[in-house]
């Protein structure tokens, strides 16, 4: 979960998650990202923040194949995304 306004998100969007390492990595691996947009704070939004313990953006959650949600980082690095 994102915003236009959240600093963090932007700069792990720029540094990590777009980069070529791990869309390929996604790719391989058949993981579908989805963003949810929080800029103008929407209600559904706050409460899958909640949900997770958070009171803002970021929330980066990775789905294994159970199904459960692991929470990743609010500050993510390369490493940490393609390890997970």
């Amino acid at each position: 979960l994102t915003a236009a306004w959240c600093i963090t998100c932007l700069v792990n969007e720029h540094a990590t998650l777009d980069t070529a390492a791990v869309r390929q990595a996604f790719a391989e691996h058949r993981i579908v990202a989805l963003k949810g947009d929080w800029t103008r704070q929407d209600p559904e939004i706050t409460a899958w923040l909640q949900k997770f313990g958070r009171s803002g953006v970021p929330l980066y959650l990775l789905y294994d194949r159970s199904g459960t949600a692991n929470v990743l980082p609010q500050i993510l690095t390369r490493s940490e995304v393609l390890d997970a």
